[in-house]
């Protein structure tokens, strides 16, 4: 089943120097941009790990070349995600999003890449919290518990994948289980919209360090802090705030922490002149 789109959706897969976002980076990129009516186009960045603290290409860990077979010297004649940000940034405009266990990894690392593009200086103008976003895994896995390979096999027929683990093989193949799972289950709706519900909107930030409660009040979701509203945090103890400012979080995590940190200071001031401000 072709899918029904009212605008494109973009497919979208990373490899990456390690999995811990803060501290490793971007090295394969894949996009599979679908348009409404079916077409669909296809672009791969291989890119170098950049670490802009220290002015240096980004080591990869053992661990991660030994699952995605890319080692060092591959990167180093390639840009920089700095250098090809905006042409990223481009196919990602007026676009939905969708993946396999995107929505926890990938996205997060991409935002990340796209925060450290901004301190170094480059004015984008990209907010990866806007688009809806598909997260194929979720869907799997709440209909048929597995991973990418086990839902190609099943959904898709035959044998494996061809180049399993290469950023283009894996958004390709996620593309066509989505239309496969469209064609199994009646109880789908072919909506990007109801489809993007199988992504929890619990999180606040991408690594989820701040989540929503049912009434959707922010909470902190680690530390000794766990479990409090946010709001009630900054009231009591506002240098936490600029702890985590400090402190060994992502980009992303942090430029939520300071949105409530002026959304609270706004409230502050509201209430000290009794609702008005001059």
């Amino acid at each position: 089943m072709e899918l029904n789109l009212q605008r494109p959706l973009l497919f979208f897969d990373i490899e990456s120097t390690g999995l811990n976002i803060p501290s490793d980076s971007i090295v394969e990129l894949s996009f599979v941009k679908v348009f409404p009516g079916g077409e669909h186009r296809i672009k791969t960045w291989k890119v170098k790990p950049w670490d802009y603290e220290l002015s240096r290409q980004r080591p990869m860990t053992p661990e991660a070349s030994k699952v995605n077979g890319i080692t060092d010297d591959m990167l180093v004649g390639c840009p920089t995600f700095f250098e090809v940000s905006d042409e990223v940034a481009g196919w990602l405009r007026d676009s939905d999003l969708a993946g396999f266990n995107s929505s926890k990894f990938d996205l997060p690392m991409l935002a990340e890449e796209f925060e450290r593009v901004k301190l170094a200086g480059k004015d984008l103008k990209i907010d990866l919290h806007a688009p809806l976003m598909v997260d194929v895994q979720n869907i799997y896995h709440m209909m048929e518990p597995r991973n990418l390979k086990a839902a190609y096999r099943f959904y898709c027929g035959g044998e494996d994948f061809d180049n399993a683990h290469t950023a283009e093989a894996d958004a390709v193949a996620t593309y066509e289980v989505l239309k496969a799972q469209l064609d199994r289950y009646d109880t789908l709706k072919n909506d990007v919209k109801a489809l993007s519900s199988y992504v929890p909107k619990r999180y606040v930030d991408f690594s989820g360090q701040l989540i929503y409660d049912d009434k959707g009040e922010v909470l902190i979701n680690f530390g000794k802090h766990k479990g409090k509203k946010a709001r009630d945090v900054y009231r009591s103890e506002p240098s936490y705030f600029a702890w985590v400012r400090q402190g060994k979080f992502s980009l992303d995590t942090k430029e939520q922490f300071a949105k409530l940190e002026e959304q609270f200071k706004r409230e502050m001031l509201v209430e000290k002149f009794n609702g008005r401000l001059f």
